[in-house]
């Protein structure tokens, strides 16, 4: 008999658009809806490319959204919506910018804050239309209920995870990534494999999230090295696009582990970004975890055309030797990390059991300090 399925609630965008040349049903969608006032929330990468949108009415835009925001950005974004008093707010960048416009969507006009509504389903609803567009492959933000923020004071990570903060519409259109620089293609794309494996490898791996997960580590493996070759190769970034979005569905139901939470520190204390620190942590955290789910780890390594070794140490030069040959960055020391930061995250780090509790291994705080030191 079939093992029993763990029951899980399965949420996404009411409306998603995907596919090459999606960005223009964005206006159709605004104007069906009787929306006058809309918010633009995007980085400073789309800043001046807000108007391919088409909105009607009187458009607003905050565009001053930064890697890794803290709660300031979040109030600057704030600030924004009261002046604008927007009908509908559209997130239109990297993961920042959509989650950014998550929040401000969800507190704007509430009277709650950022610390109200931190954890799981506190937000008490949403009466402002959410519309989510896309312009990296790494985040999946587009397609997830949670949304992060970094308080400055604790150097830590404010998570909100609710149902109303999925978008109404969400728009994956991968001709917006084309201009996405390589560096840049890269670190997002291993974010994008480090929400798939994570899931995949994870306590609460769930079948039905595990056919995204290892899908979506299949198309990182085809696609990323050649839309990092050849950034016009469109076969390559809808490759990615799609592998975006899948990653993006496993975050809900599943979540990921010790791979985020050993990240995590590198974004609030240095703000280095937050798919840069996700690939410099993902060969030391997927070979760590390994002698728990082996075979996990072996079906990893093939869907992204890579031998399986048989020891831990191997998994691990492999697994570098991927992110490495993808032109990431693979010392904390080249990213501004300072040496004397390393036992200060661990301890950060050791704190997010929200995400260690789901590790497949158990993880100590020297461990963690360990696996820091062997990557400065």
């Amino acid at each position: 008999m079939p093992e029993l399925l763990r029951p899980i609630e399965i949420i996404r965008p009411k409306t998603i658009m995907l596919g090459s040349g999606t960005v223009a049903a964005v206006a159709p969608w605004v104007r069906s809806h009787g929306f006058t006032r809309p918010l633009v929330i995007s980085d400073v990468f789309f800043a001046d490319r807000i108007d391919m949108l088409g909105l009607p009415g009187r458009v607003a835009a905050f565009s001053a959204v930064k890697r890794e925001p803290e709660i300031a950005d979040l109030e600057a974004g704030l600030a924004a919506a009261a002046a604008a008093r927007p009908d509908v707010i559209v997130g239109f960048g990297g993961g920042s910018a959509m989650d950014l416009a998550k929040l401000v969507a969800a507190l704007h006009g509430t009277g709650q804050t950022i610390h109200d509504v931190a954890g799981v389903e506190l937000v008490h609803g949403r009466s402002i239309a959410l519309i989510q567009v896309a312009t990296t492959s790494g985040t999946g933000s587009e397609a997830s209920n949670r949304a992060l923020i970094t308080d400055p004071v604790t150097h830590n990570k404010l998570v909100a995870n609710s149902n109303h903060l999925q978008a109404d519409l969400a728009v994956v259109d991968p001709d917006l990534t084309l201009t996405v620089p390589p560096r840049v293609t890269a670190a997002t794309g291993v974010d994008a494999l480090a929400h798939c494996v994570e899931a995949y490898t994870n306590r609460l791996a769930h079948p039905y999230i595990d056919m995204y997960a290892v899908e979506g580590i299949r198309l990182i493996g085809r696609h990323l090295p050649r839309a990092i070759a050849d950034g016009d190769d469109r076969e390559a970034r809808a490759g990615l696009s799609l592998a975006s979005l899948y990653g993006g569905f496993c975050l809900g139901p599943v979540n990921t582990t010790a791979g985020h939470a050993l990240a995590y520190p590198l974004g609030t204390r240095r703000h280095v970004a937050h798919g840069a620190s996700n690939a410099l942590m993902f060969p030391h955290v997927l070979a760590f975890n390994a002698p728990a789910v082996p075979q996990q780890t072996a079906t990893i390594l093939a869907a992204l055309g890579l031998a399986a070794p048989a020891e831990q140490r191997a998994v691990f030069e492999v697994a570098y030797g991927y992110c490495h040959g993808l032109g990431i960055e693979m010392r904390m020391s080249e990213l501004g990390v300072a040496e004397g930061d390393l036992g200060p995250m661990a301890d950060e780090a050791y704190a997010i059991r929200r995400l260690l509790d789901n590790n497949p291994r158990e993880i100590s705080r020297d461990e963690i300090l360990a696996i820091y030191r062997a990557a400065f």
